[in-house]
């Protein structure tokens, strides 16, 4: 599924937009196309009435809920579909953790009344993940020992009835004096009291005191706090800042001592703060203001930060599953735990930088019991599915293949219930055959259940500018198409077969154009939904022939 995100049609909402990682013998150099096969004449029936195993194609929601023709090819060819985007995290679990099936169900409503099952996909990925909850769960808390920038905030520096480091800006008939005594300081011995005799409620600023100028980073945030009370309970006041001038919303006083906060992003490299407090005429104690970095953070506990994204994958798994028990027969419930280019556990560290904001690595978290885990969890919700673990370019990376394999055998002594290994195969036409053959070998030796989840074939395997396919490009595709399906058959035996799935319908909305923007005609379709030189080919190799 690499990216399969990038299936998603293009729909209108746009929703998730990921580039692909995947080979797709991209750095291979182009082959010349081979002689076009010779015409088979049984090119008749359908795809699922050619083979003996499930026959799929992944779906994308708009095409699939409005586009007729779209929907009736799918109908009429295969036995289930995989929808490419709508079952996975991002596109269920709300900013708060809450849940929302509403278009995964609408789908699931329309496939079945087509007479197509429904593939679970995908329960764990590191991609279209809602990011923004997920990361709410492993960020610190605020420092509250940050340092106070502000000079003299408690006003104990005075002399007289005025301040070392405080000045009055403007007065209108107003007084500023050092407060005593408990009735009139929140802590320490004095505090700034504010005598305002007369009501300026759109001028703030008549009435008004200054702070020194502190040294600020531009753009940074700050957290403004101090404490205030009135001898009425009708106060009103407000603060904001210079030379840039900001303005806090105006805040009410009460006759008891009150905490006001407010948060500034500092335009200037010094900064002062300003009492404006002219609106109501009162008497005003204030005492014990601060000014501290608000990004400051204690760093979350990682004890703590462990069991909240193991919370948050259980519910996720748990609550999705349940509520498909019995509907989705089928789940891949650890997509692409392998890293490329090493034997290893994928990490946010071995994986390569993306600006995708959807990304969230269980793995930087709970480790390698994360797909543990993951089966568990998704055991317990539903223990009569199907559950499997799928990645990418096991058929052109050895060592990954062997990692994989070695993985789910880590996992199964370890308890885990896997039924299958998904191979994803997005290939092309420079594919080498000897690596298709020996990667359905090792799989079947696993003894599993195998499923070729996310096929379509490249021609144009160096994204060359300008590329116009012709016939004989379209019939190379072709053979390929069928060779994999040969492969299929010759290396793993009927009872561990569960399937082919084409990612995607037709040539245009393929991942690999609509994400990738990509020059491409990759699957068994054309725009019009006809039928390509691969789909006969394919078919016929469902046939046997």
């Amino acid at each position: 599924m690499k990216i399969k995100i990038a299936l998603i049609y293009c729909f209108a909402s746009a929703l998730f937009f990921i580039s692909c990682k995947k080979n797709n013998d991209a750095t291979a150099t182009t082959q010349p196309p081979q002689p076009t096969p010779p015409v088979v004449s049984d090119t008749s029936g359908t795809l699922k009435d050619a083979a003996d195993f499930d026959i799929g194609f992944a779906v994308d929601y708009s095409p699939f809920m409005n586009n007729s023709a779209y929907r009736a090819t799918v109908a009429r060819e295969a036995d289930n579909v995989t929808f490419g985007y709508n079952m996975k995290h991002g596109a269920i679990v709300r900013d708060d953790g809450s849940f929302d099936f509403s278009n995964a169900d609408a789908m699931f409503n329309v496939a079945t009344n087509a007479g197509l099952k429904v593939y679970g996909h995908t329960l764990v990925w590191h991609e279209n993940q809602n990011a923004t909850y997920l990361n709410s769960l492993i960020k610190g808390s605020p420092d509250s020992s940050a340092a106070n920038i502000l000079v003299d905030g408690g006003f104990e520096t005075n002399s007289g009835g005025s301040f070392s480091n405080w000045s009055v800006y403007n007065s209108n008939g107003a007084t500023f004096s050092v407060g005593s005594g408990s009735a009139e300081v929140h802590s320490g011995t004095a505090s700034l009291k504010i005598v305002n005799p007369n009501n300026f409620p759109t001028d703030q600023w008549k009435v008004q005191i200054a702070s020194d100028l502190f040294n600020t980073t531009v753009n940074t945030s700050y957290k403004v706090s101090f404490w205030i009370k009135s001898i009425s309970a009708t106060g009103s006041g407000r603060l904001s800042t210079q030379p840039t001038a900001q303005y806090e919303s105006d805040f009410s006083t009460a006759t008891d001592w009150k905490q006001i906060t407010w948060t500034f992003t500092a335009k200037d490299a010094q900064t002062r703060i300003l009492f404006d407090m002219a609106a109501v005429a009162n008497t005003y104690f204030i005492d014990d203001v601060t000014v501290t970095d608000a990004t400051a953070v204690v760093p979350a506990d990682g004890s703590k930060v462990a069991a909240a994204v193991d919370s948050a994958l259980s519910r996720f798994i748990r609550a999705t599953v349940t509520h498909y028990a019995g509907k989705v027969k089928a789940w891949d419930v650890v997509n692409e735990a392998m890293a490329d280019g090493t034997s290893g556990l994928r990490t946010s560290a071995n994986t390569a930088p993306s600006n995708a904001t959807d990304r969230f690595f269980w793995s930087d978290y709970l480790g390698r019991d994360y797909a543990l885990k993951a089966f568990q969890y998704a055991k317990s919700a539903d223990p009569n599915a199907m559950l499997f673990i799928n990645d990418y370019n096991l058929e052109s990376n050895p060592a990954k293949l062997d990692s994989l394999i070695n993985f789910v055998s880590e996992l199964k002594n370890k308890g885990a219930k896997i039924d299958g290994i998904g191979t994803q195969m997005h290939i092309s036409i420079n594919t080498s055959k000897s690596g298709i053959d020996n990667m359905f070998q090792k799989l079947a030796a696993t003894g599993l259940k195998i499923r070729v989840s996310e096929l379509d074939v490249r021609i144009n395997a160096n994204n060359t500018a300008g590329f116009t396919p012709t016939s004989a490009f379209f019939a190379t595709q072709a053979d390929m198409y069928k060779y994999v399906v040969q492969s299929f058959l010759k290396n793993v035996p009927s009872p561990q077969r569960y399937g082919i799935t084409i990612w995607g319908v037709n040539d245009g909305g393929s991942w690999i154009i609509t994400s990738q923007k990509q020059v491409d005609n990759p699957l068994l379709f054309d725009d019009s939904f006809g039928k390509k030189p691969a789909f006969y080919s394919f078919l016929l190799g469902l046939k046997g022939k």
